[in-house]
């Protein structure tokens, strides 16, 4: 047991068990998760610019889709986190991924879905618009459990310690879905069409529930879990006592009263939508720009997300060097998203420099999206520093509402933006304007959580607080 600076108590990193990493073994089945949840939702962006063509898409109709994702995937995060919480880890993202991947496969139907309910309610919206609205839908619905259950199942393997390590490994996954989109869906859809792109990606789903209901349980029931492992795993209950306690999720007015799932809110709502962002816009940027066909996306795409996994990874291990001092696990995560949210200024430059050549803007937001990556890692975590283990997953999904409106936003603003000043023949004004909010948007995040909650301070709810 250390103190941090105010004089409080603080858990020493526990030792690592002599054996047993099984604990390992689940975050990568959260990792491969995590990677479907993002090769599914990548396939439409990548898809954009031929299907705008062959619809007869405007910049505006592709942002309604989008956003209609956005919008349904923020308000299912909300109730996705109580299901989660009430339902159970592995039970929930079982639910979670078949909803998703029938939802990622329907995508192949969207035709056949837009029609008849145009015909049903009489809609003036072009079929093909409506029919990718109700499959995103179904995707957004699906997909709104997998980082709730993901940021649970961390919370319950992994002590503080490695929590925004394990967290910046699975969510790495995002970034190998989003290099894998690019590699595979041209390919599926030159030879195949587009609809068995989305058939053959959405069906991968269901191959991974396979292994997460013979491979998850519990902690305490994990029969493939050692003695010295659970331990170590527990390790975090011993010190923080009764607010490490189970039972029922509280209620949402409970939570929202709360200065820490604020600051969690803060943290999501301003900066989920520069993620947003650079997955839907970036391929339509490079096109608007470079005039750069969908084939020739696959090199710089890969590169760029291959950069962000590394930011992922990274801004996951660096808080534990400020742990290993003696710092909090919340304020060394706080030192660790300063020094992140410095990075993605490089974004300014992506449009002043683009006249070198289109492999300038890549890198310099590969930067940006790394950043983004290892203050999503931290920021996910978080929730497990200041909150008992039974309600972290309805505080991720509160929060992943909040950055769920701030993507449809950035969204929403980014398609009005795009066609107006592309009328005027000024496109890359709007993408600069797009550009500057990517740049600045962490800083000010952080600059809010830090007033909001300045050191760490472990919710104690009001039923621990009646029984203490």
């Amino acid at each position: 047991m250390t103190r941090n600076r105010t004089g409080d108590a603080v858990a020493s990193p526990a030792a690592r068990p002599a054996g047993g990493n099984y604990r390992w073994t689940i975050c990568a089945l959260l990792f491969f998760a995590t990677t479907v949840n993002y090769l599914d939702r990548q396939v439409l962006s990548l898809l954009a610019p031929s299907l705008s063509k062959e619809f007869g898409w405007s910049n505006t109709d592709y942002a309604n889709i989008a956003a209609a994702f956005q919008f349904m995937y923020a308000i299912a995060l909300l109730f996705a986190g109580r299901i989660v919480d009430r339902l159970g880890t592995k039970t929930a993202y079982i639910l979670a991924i078949v909803v998703w991947s029938a939802g990622a496969v329907a995508h192949a139907y969207s035709i056949e879905l837009g029609n008849g309910l145009k015909s049903l309610l009489g809609l003036a919206v072009p079929a093909s618009v409506v029919g990718f609205i109700i499959a995103r839908t179904i995707l957004a619905i699906g997909e709104a459990g997998n980082f709730p259950a993901a940021i649970r199942a961390t919370a319950e393997y992994f002590p503080k310690s490695e929590r925004s390590f394990a967290t910046g490994i699975f969510n790495s996954g995002a970034n190998i879905g989003a290099i894998l989109a690019p590699l595979t869906v041209p390919v599926l859809a030159a030879i195949w069409g587009w609809q068995a792109a989305f058939i053959w990606i959405g069906a991968v789903g269901f191959l991974w529930v396979v292994f997460w209901v013979f491979l998850f349980n519990e902690p305490a029931r994990q029969r493939r879990l050692s003695r010295a492992e659970l331990e170590y795993i527990r390790s975090d209950d011993v010190a923080t006592g009764p607010v490490a306690a189970t039972g029922p999720a509280p209620s949402w007015r409970t939570l929202l009263g709360l200065r820490q799932t604020w600051a969690f809110i803060v943290g999501k709502f301003m900066t989920d939508g520069v993620w947003w962002f650079f997955l839907f816009w970036l391929p339509k940027y490079l096109t608007d720009k470079y005039g750069m066909a969908t084939s020739d996306l696959v090199l710089p795409l890969a590169v760029l997300y291959s950069m962000t996994m590394v930011g992922s990874i990274g801004g996951g291990a660096l808080p534990s060097r400020f742990m290993r001092k003696g710092a909090a696990p919340y304020d060394s995560r706080m030192k660790a998203m300063l020094l992140i949210a410095f990075f993605p200024l490089v974004v300014l430059l992506a449009q002043p420099l683009g006249h070198l050549g289109y492999w300038v803007p890549v890198i310099l937001i590969g930067i940006g999206a790394s950043a983004h990556q290892a203050w999503s890692a931290n920021v996910l975590t978080i929730t497990s520093d200041l909150f008992p283990r039974h309600c972290v997953a309805s505080v991720v999904g509160i929060g992943g509402l909040a950055g769920g409106i701030g993507g449809v936003l950035v969204t929403k603003i980014g398609g009005m933006l795009f066609d107006y000043y592309g009328a005027q023949g000024q496109i890359q004004t709007g993408y600069m304007i797009m550009f500057a909010f990517c740049a600045l948007a962490y800083l000010a995040a952080w600059g809010i959580m830090k007033v909001l909650v300045p050191t760490q301070d472990m919710v104690r709810l009001p039923e621990e607080l009646a029984h203490a």
